[in-house]
């Protein structure tokens, strides 16, 4: 049986035919005058989420729970969208953004900074290759440190050190081996086993920099290196 709840602040699941699953695993419509907002502008949805009832849906992607949006009372989402853009024209927001924005970037360039240095102390490479402990520490900063990157580097759940250790296996994995291209076959924790020998292949070849070995013109890392180099990339 497909109910339509009017006062109610849930989360559901997309159904069929435009019915959603409720909480309890209940078919549910939502009231003729609600619309539905999707994701994406923070400030609307917490005007609308304040204000009145509404639905969250949500999916959910492996381990990830995503929001694609909300229901709610159609003249209500038209209000809220009105107000911020009007709060959004005043010179007290523009300077409270441009505010924030300085400030975020200061915070990024600090960090950027914090954890060029510990990839540089994890990397720990013999003297006679320390350039290229440095420019491989800024090109692991630039794949891993950005926002939004998604990159272990911006978890604050482990130390910085562990972070930089495990932002420098990533990029090797990436780049060293040909993890991009492989075909793992479906089995539950193949993936893991193939990233765990790779990772241990990593670990190998940054031994023969950290001992200050020759190193051949055939190896990935140097292989890598040159490659970005080529490209002109300025870290």
């Amino acid at each position: 049986m497909v109910k339509v709840v009017e006062f109610e602040k849930l989360t559901v699941k997309p159904g069929n035919n435009g019915t959603f699953t409720g909480e309890k695993g209940e078919n549910l419509v939502p009231p003729s005058d609600w619309a539905f907002l999707p994701a994406g502008d923070a400030g609307i949805t917490r005007r609308v989420t304040s204000s009145g009832p509404y639905w969250r849906v949500e999916i959910k992607k492996g381990r990830r729970v995503i929001s694609l949006g909300i229901w709610a009372s159609a003249d209500l989402i038209v209000q809220a969208k009105e107000d911020i853009r009007a709060l959004r024209l005043t010179d007290e927001y523009k300077k409270k953004l441009a505010s924030g924005i300085k400030s975020r970037e200061k915070k990024q360039e600090l960090y950027g900074s914090e954890f060029c240095e510990a990839v540089e102390n994890f990397l720990s490479f013999h003297s006679q290759h320390k350039e290229l402990e440095r420019f491989l520490a800024k090109a692991i900063v630039a794949f891993a440190v950005p926002v939004g990157s998604g990159t272990v580097a911006r978890t604050k759940m482990i130390p910085i050190e562990k972070r930089a250790e495990l932002a420098v296996i990533a990029w090797m994995r990436h780049q060293t081996t040909g993890y991009d291209n492989l075909k793992i076959a479906g089995i539950k924790g193949e993936r893991r086993a193939v990233r765990r020998t790779l990772a241990q292949q990593s670990v190998e070849l940054l031994s023969k920099y950290r001992e200050g070995k020759n190193i051949s013109i055939d190896c990935p890392l140097h292989q890598a290196v040159r490659r970005l180099r080529a490209e002109n990339i300025n870290f």
